[in-house]
């Protein structure tokens, strides 16, 4: 009995406004939001597949979704984004099917509908937009607090755990189990770096104008951004590296001497 072939899904990321971001840069808009179930015919195709002749030479899709935000030149990161299922009609292809297995480039596209946003932050991308409007605006605060309350103090802890990392495990074996789990998902580095940025921005809006030093400020973004990333690959990541990435020991009471 002959297996069905799964039909491919292929994604496209926009701005809140739905107008891909490129198309915007080059002067010549296309709205994803005013196209539903209709065609759209590239405004300026590149002559020579598939060759970037501008940065808008052609549509960008994807079929794993939490590669979207790839490439989009949607910078600085904003959210919601919007994710747009569409079918690439006509010639179509990509740069390399070697390097490039997941990626279609088309000169039209069909825009068949609008779908949850959440993906295009990789496959932990629900939990990781519950941590950032749930979890990070309080713990912003108390880490900015814990950091003011002990400058030289919390200094001394986080230089013990980034040279000790957390339980049995040392720094520099929890951020290379960080990096190959990136690296094994190459292709879903821009989810992480969006999940970041969002997450940085998150503690230092809810920092703003509360009166905590500066030093204090960027410990709380930079602890929102390994919480979030721990959220985001909380099923690949083992314990060990997700306690160091949550920061655990930082904010255990320091031991008492007997």
């Amino acid at each position: 009995m002959a297996r069905k072939i799964k039909p491919v899904t292929w994604y496209m990321a926009t701005p809140a406004d739905g107008t891909i971001e490129l198309s915007r840069q080059a002067g010549t808009p296309v709205n994803l939001a005013d196209a539903v179930g209709q065609v759209i015919d590239h405004p300026n195709p590149c002559r020579t597949k598939w060759f970037d002749e501008t940065r808008f030479s052609y549509f960008r899709m994807v079929k794993r979704v939490g590669e979207a935000l790839e490439d989009t030149g949607i910078w600085p990161v904003t959210w919601p984004v919007r994710l747009w299922i569409v079918e690439p009609l006509g010639d179509a292809g990509n740069w390399s099917h070697q390097h490039h297995p997941y990626r279609l480039l088309s000169h039209q596209i069909r825009v068949l509908e609008e779908t949850d946003p959440w993906p295009a932050l990789g496959a932990g991308g629900r939990e990781v937009l519950d941590v950032i409007h749930g979890q990070l605006p309080e713990r912003a605060l108390r880490w900015a607090a814990d950091w003011d309350a002990d400058p030289e103090g919390m200094e001394e802890r986080r230089r013990t755990w980034r040279l000790c990392g957390t339980r049995d495990i040392g720094r520099g074996e929890w951020a290379q189990a960080v990096v190959d789990v990136t690296s094994y998902a190459r292709r879903e580095c821009a989810a992480q770096r969006w999940a970041e940025a969002l997450a940085a921005d998150t503690a230092a809006r809810a920092l703003a104008a509360t009166g905590f030093s500066q030093h204090a400020v960027d410990y709380a973004r930079s602890r929102a951004a390994e919480f979030t990333v721990a959220a985001q690959h909380q099923v690949r990541l083992s314990p060990y590296v997700l306690d160091a990435l949550r920061g655990v020991r930082l904010d255990s009471a320091p031991a008492v001497a007997a």
